[in-house]
């Protein structure tokens, strides 16, 4: 297991809508929070994405929602017991919302740090690149996209999708291509040691891809340990972001990467000397006692 917690990329600007996102998406979590259970469940159903709801776009008829709940007989013996938890109207734009709304509404406490963790590493140099206004909507479009995989693996699933993860799958897969040699410097954790470690951003980025796709495929061999989560939604994000990463590179005519974070790293070295050398100087012109 490995978390990656800080990258050797300097930026130019500040990465305000980074930082927008994840407070957006902590206040939804926190307004979640503080509604009860069925409300919440009710607010996940209309607002989360749910992939059978594609097909009432074309066939408007309302979808029945049922739940397998556990239960024990008469003796006490356990058993699964299917109930219907509520009912979806074919309102068009509840639903073409709701492939928005998802992104930013989150199950859990881990699910929503581990999202915004990746999102405040590595949005703000992604964002620098695209600037401000084109990243916003290249991530939307990232979190499009990966809605859009999840359908094509599961289009009659009535199981709400809900998380920033297909979204910040795009950042991470914008990325990867983009810096593939930037150090990062990640947490490695060996059984009951733990370890710090500089690896290429392309070395942490691929090796969570290819969890993502080995996760994906056990999904869909019907194993148990990959349920839960919609792995397919990651894949399609990060694919979206490395392909989309060059193409808005050349209609923006944005320059080398590398050739700009060189500079940035030379300008900031510069600064350190100019700074150096001004102390110096006010050194040898202090009275000494």
């Amino acid at each position: 297991m490995f978390l990656p917690f800080h990258d050797d990329n300097p930026t130019r600007r500040a990465p305000v809508v980074t930082y927008a996102l994840v407070a957006v998406n902590v206040v939804a979590f926190l307004w979640l929070l503080q509604l009860s259970p069925r409300q919440r469940d009710d607010v996940t159903l209309r607002r989360g994405f749910i992939p059978a709801r594609v097909d009432q776009l074309v066939h408007p008829q309302k979808l029945d929602v049922w739940r397998d709940m556990p239960a024990r007989r008469w003796d006490g013996r356990p058993v699964v017991v299917r109930q219907k938890i509520g009912e979806l109207p074919a309102d068009r734009e509840q639903i073409v919302l709701s492939f928005f709304t998802c992104m930013f509404l989150h199950a859990g406490w881990v699910h929503l740090l581990g999202n915004m963790w990746f999102l405040w590493l590595f949005g703000n140099n992604v964002e620098d690149r695209l600037g401000h206004v084109v990243f916003l909507l290249f991530y939307l479009a990232g979190g499009l996209f990966a809605s859009g995989c999840h359908w094509l693996f599961n289009m009659d699933s009535l199981t709400p999708v809900v998380g920033a993860s297909g979204a910040v799958a795009a950042v991470l897969g914008a990325y990867a291509i983009t810096w593939p040699w930037a150090r990062v410097h990640t947490l490695v954790f060996l059984v009951i040691f733990i370890t710090v470690v500089d690896l290429p951003a392309l070395a942490v980025l691929g090796a969570w891809f290819l969890l993502q796709l080995v996760q994906g495929h056990a999904q869909l061999a019907g194993l148990p340990d990959a349920g839960g989560v919609a792995w397919w939604a990651h894949v399609g994000g990060f694919v979206a972001g490395m392909a989309m990463m060059p193409l808005l590179g050349k209609v923006f005519g944005l320059g080398s990467a590398t050739e700009k974070t060189q500079n940035i790293a030379e300008s900031d070295h510069r600064d350190r000397i100019i700074d150096v050398r001004i102390l110096d100087e006010n050194d040898h012109r202090r009275p000494r006692r």
